[in-house]
């Protein structure tokens, strides 16, 4: 292989596969490598985990912000891309909390913490229990267990967690999924979206997010939103921008990457089904090792962008101010360098270092807790409901670089 071969902005090489031989060469290769871009001046893939994890901490020379670039596009933005950026940014929009720095994201941070404490998760347990074994029933009942995994199941419980959170009615919740697919799904076909309709998507779940804190501010509620919406930090509140941006990326992040986890795993499951029945057996072992098995090797988010604040040296390589950066958490997840056999998914893998989240550093996700949580619960009601899980069809995969999407598994469950 040379390193022409590789292509990371390939859309469609993503829909057979994660390009893990193309990673495993940058690795041994090019841990930093100056990626070529058609038509702007490239971008540096970072491979392995030990670089991944140290830029991810290093806010101050490498920006989440987006008015140096942002957390997500690797390509340059269209003159028509870039006109509207300026005039958002100009306006004053507001900007996610993604794509801030500190010092504001330090006090946006605290201010949406409250909502996130372990004891606040804990308190959705029952529910999320609940609501899980209501899902996997019904899927028996209404399809006598012959489903597409990813809809019936891996999507339902994401969207209830976050309507419950959050605060939507129940009614909704399909709403957040219809708006999340348009914004992340954009350029796979299935979907067939146009950049007209993922702007109009963003609008719609932006302005369902206004009228629901509009109304936890008249009528406050014992709820997270309300929480947020009332709650204070040295004298200061979240602003209603604020909010309705955080909001959307929690509607958006803490659907699609929670939903793209269990999916992973399940697949993962169904190719070990070994590892499936010792889980059947027991079922500890779902906290204690294999929900971090499954995150590494889902790795949802496949990489985040940051962007060069000043030029520098590292490890050899100049880095020049406003150089785009690539942290590739799907490559540092197979780092032979930390895991042994990283190609193998092992459900009693310990340790397990991996940098699904993140790795640390500022922009460490927030929604850890709530999603770890979720996997935890559902599967322990599948293995409990549902001891055999057969694979019916391989997955259909999303056409995406940056999420790790899976859209379609086919699977056949049986009662114990």
């Amino acid at each position: 292989m040379e390193l022409s071969d590789i292509n990371l902005l390939d859309r469609d090489v993503y829909t057979k596969h994660v390009p893990h031989e193309w990673f495993a060469h940058l690795r041994q290769n090019a841990p930093i490598y100056r990626h070529p871009e058609p038509n702007g001046p490239g971008f540096w893939v970072f491979s392995r985990h030990e670089d991944v994890s140290v830029l991810n901490r290093d806010w101050e020379h490498f920006s989440s912000d987006q008015t140096r670039g942002g957390v997500v596009g690797l390509e340059e933005l269209t003159a028509e891309e870039a006109a509207r950026q300026a005039a958002m940014n100009d306006a004053g929009a507001g900007k996610m909390m993604l794509t801030i720095d500190p010092p504001e994201h330090t006090r946006y941070r605290k201010l949406v913490n409250r909502g996130f404490t372990p004891r606040v998760i804990r308190d959705l347990e029952d529910h999320l229990r609940t609501s899980s074994a209501k899902i996997i029933d019904r899927a028996f009942s209404e399809h006598g267990g012959t489903i597409d995994f990813v809809t019936e199941i891996a999507a339902e419980l994401p969207l209830e967690a976050i309507a419950e959170f959050l605060g939507v009615p129940y009614e909704d919740r399909h709403k957040l999924f219809e708006w999340s697919n348009r914004m992340i799904g954009s350029e796979d076909p299935e979907y067939a979206i146009s950049q007209d309709a993922v702007t109009m998507a963003s609008f719609e779940l932006y302005m369902y997010a206004n009228g629901l804190g509009a109304d936890r501010r008249v009528n406050p509620r014992d709820d997270i939103v309300s929480k947020l919406i009332h709650g204070e930090v040295d004298g200061e509140k979240l602003s209603e921008t604020d909010f309705d941006l955080f909001f959307l990326l929690l509607a958006v992040a803490g659907n699609e990457t929670t939903r793209n986890a269990l999916s992973h795993g399940m697949n993962a499951l169904l190719d070990n089904p070994e590892q499936y029945a010792a889980m059947v057996a027991d079922p500890s072992i779902i906290e204690q090792t294999a929900m971090d098995e499954v995150l590494r090797w889902a790795s949802p988010v496949m990489y985040f962008r940051r962007n060069v604040t000043t030029a520098m040296d590292y490890k050899g390589h100049q880095l020049a101010e406003g150089d785009k950066i690539s942290l590739w958490f799907i490559s540092a997840n197979r780092d032979e360098a930390v895991f042994e056999d990283p190609y193998s998914f092992n459900v009693f893998r310990n340790p397990n270092p991996h940098v699904a989240f993140g790795g640390g550093g500022p922009h460490h996700c927030l929604g850890i807790h709530l999603a770890k949580m979720e996997m935890k619960v559902l599967f322990e009601e599948l293995v409990a409901r549902a001891p055999k899980i057969d694979k019916l069809a391989e997955p259909d995969r999303l056409r995406s670089y940056f999420i790790n999407g899976l859209k379609h598994l086919p699977v056949q469950m049986h009662k114990g």
